[in-house]
This record gives structure tokens, sequence and C-alpha cells, in this order.
């Protein structure tokens, strides 16, 4: 990310360049930066003379994540007006809209619209919870709202869902345990699995804090053997938990294809590649994730020594993916490049690699490898 900071800094104007940071932002979890960078690309994109309706996609998707369904709405609405007969994204920019206007009245916990706005007081709390929580009174003073509501009703949903919020977003441990066990008591009581899959949404956040923190103790002294194997074994046990989570996840949601994504994530992580491979088959089925599954299926092909599968994996990728240069064709041309070489088609790696390098010349390790690949005799493998 802080590569593509340094890009976007020597070329302010490029909408590339401000993808690639969005989504390196959107990846690591910093979602003030994805705020901050989101609507300067969607003007920009827009000013270009030649808007690029990937970009606003992939703004929308990113949006979609975060739950910002105005943001969401608005990238769809730019993208539809560039593809006016698309009949998927019509409906989506009714169902973003549709979203959007139940997030804003608080029709999601139920009610009529009149319930919604039948004082001022109500609206007053409403406008100070969507503002930005910038000092830890004002999210105190939160909690304590949500626990009096949460307490007249324990086993009212909304309730439950508000005050947990609250509580998981300082980040405090003693916070967080009170969210899970406001969350097992209801699961316990209603045997709703959104229940149990938050809490195990809380531990998996914990465990990485903990693995941001070991890494900088870590970096902080990299000679030291004990920090580095502290480190790498709690990476293992989080990526472990996590796998746990979505699996039990995936059992409940069997037809949710991101839940298998994840699971195929951390089996990857953990050298499972046989295992991976079946469910990014899968997950390839879903457009919302097709590229980013795509590509972790041809490097699980790479890892497994299926080398033919994983070039004409990743190939077809390079063809299909139309932006050039950014974050995701680095990485597609990347791995391609990786399976050519693996296979011995050296020239076609060269090539591969010498994409990479005209659009990032820092890019990983792609410098060493077209300086190790041009040093071969001619015709060597």
């Amino acid at each position: 990310m802080i590569t593509a900071e340094r890009f976007l800094a020597y070329d302010p104007g490029n909408t590339s360049r401000m993808l690639e940071l969005m989504q390196y932002a959107l990846k690591c979890g910093y979602y003030d930066t994805v705020m901050w960078i989101g609507p300067i690309l969607l003007r920009a994109n827009a000013d270009s003379g030649k808007p690029d309706i990937n970009k606003y996609l992939a703004l929308k998707d990113a949006y979609i994540r975060l739950r910002k369904w105005r943001h969401a709405t608005e990238a769809a609405q730019m993208a539809l007006q560039m593809r006016p007969d698309d009949m998927n994204l019509q409906q989506e920019v009714k169902n973003l809209g549709a979203q959007q206007t139940m997030e804003a009245g608080g029709y999601e916990k139920g009610g009529s619209f009149r319930d919604s706005v039948k004082d001022m007081e109500t609206q007053r709390k409403l406008m100070t919870e969507d503002t930005d929580v910038r000092t830890l009174d004002v999210l105190s003073r939160q909690i304590q709202l949500a626990r009096e509501e949460y307490e007249k009703d324990p086993n009212e949903p909304g309730k439950i869902t508000k005050l947990v919020d609250l509580l998981t977003k300082t980040e405090d441990l003693e916070h967080e345990n009170q969210a899970i066990q406001i969350l097992d008591q209801a699961y316990r009581s209603s045997n709703a699995f959104r229940f149990r899959f938050r809490i195990g949404q809380i531990k998996m956040a914990q465990l990485k804090r903990m693995q941001r923190a070991l890494l900088d103790q870590y970096r902080r002294n990299p000679d030291d053997a004990e920090a580095k194997k502290a480190y790498l074994d709690l990476v293992r046990e989080k990526t472990e938990e996590e796998l746990k989570e979505y699996t039990l996840a995936a059992e409940h949601y069997p037809t949710d294809i991101t839940l298998k994504y994840e699971m195929a994530v951390r089996l990857f992580e953990l050298g499972r590649y046989d295992q991976a491979i079946p469910l990014l088959q899968q997950a390839i089925q879903d457009p919302k994730i097709r590229i980013e599954a795509t590509i972790a299926l041809g490097r699980a092909f790479l890892e497994a020594e299926f080398i033919d599968e994983a070039v004409d994996t990743l190939k077809g990728l390079t063809e299909s993916y139309q932006i050039t240069g950014d974050a995701r064709a680095k990485e597609i041309w990347y791995w391609y490049a990786r399976s050519l070489e693996t296979r011995g088609d050296v020239q076609d790696a060269i090539k591969a690699y010498s994409k990479v390098a005209m659009w990032d010349f820092n890019y990983k390790d792609v410098q060493h490898r077209l300086k190790m690949l041009r040093s071969k005799p001619a015709g060597t493998q």
C-alpha cells in the first residue's frame, strides 16, 4: 500500500494508482483510507473524459464490503450510466438504494415509518451515531445508551447487534469479551447461528491484533529468533482458528460461496492445496470474487505441481482482465509468469515479467527473475 501511495504521489491524477491504493487499503483493513480515496477516484474517473466502468464497479464492491450503501449506490449508478442495458446492474442499483433507505430510516429493525421519525431526540441520536466517533467519551456514552436499551429487551436482535457493534468498536479486550458473553447468551436462547458467527468474527479480530503486535515486535528485533518463532506460531494458530470459523459458517450457510473462498484462502496458507482447489473452483462462479478466486486457484495449482493447469488458469485471466497496470493486473501477470517459468517456457515468462516490470519496476522479485532468465543460454530450460 505504501508503494501505491508513493507512485500516486508521483502521478496524482492517475486513476489506476488511486484504485490500487484503495484495494490495498481495503485488503489491509485501513478503511479510513478507503473512504478518503474512494470519492476522489469516483470524481477523477468521471472527469477523465474516458471513464472506466471497471473502476466504478471496483468502488461499488469496496463500499459494499464496508456497508457504505450511499457510496455504493452512487458508484453503481455511475456504472449504470455507462451500461444502461445491463439488467443485473439495474437490479443491483435498486437493491443498494433499498438497503440505503432501510439503514437510514431504521426500517431493518421493523416497525413503521412513523416509528422511525416519532421524535427529534431519536433523530439526533441517529445523527450522532452516523458520524465518525472521534472521542472515547462519545463512544462510552453510546455504549451506555445501547446497554440501557438492551437491558429493557435483551432478546431483541437489533438491540443486541447495536450494543455488540459499539462494544467491539472500542477494540478493548474487556469490552469485546462483554460482547462475546452477550452474543453467547443470544445464541443459546435463540439458536440463531448469526450470533455464534459474530463471536467467531470478534475472536478472529483479536488474533489479528495480536499478529500485528508480534509482527511489530519482530520487525524491531529481526535477529531475535524467539520473536520470530512467536510470530510464526501465532500466524499458524490464527489461520487454523479462522479456518475452523469459516468451515463452521459454511456448514450453516452452504449457499454462501464467499465463505468457501475464505476457507480456501486459509487452506492455501496452511499448505493444504489439494483441499483448497475444489473450493476455489466453486468460488470462481461468484462474479464478486471471481478474479481473486481465479488468481488463488492458479497459485494453488502451481504449488500443488499441476503446472499446465496453473498456466491455463492464469492465462485465461490475463485475457479477460481489462484494466492495465493496477494491483490485480500486476498480480495476475506475475503469477502467470511464475507458472510459465516453472514449466520452462522461458521466453514467454520473460515477456510476462517484462510487462509487470514496465508497470512497476519494484514489484516483488521481478527484476531478479528477469535478469536470471535473460542470463540463461538460448535453448535452456
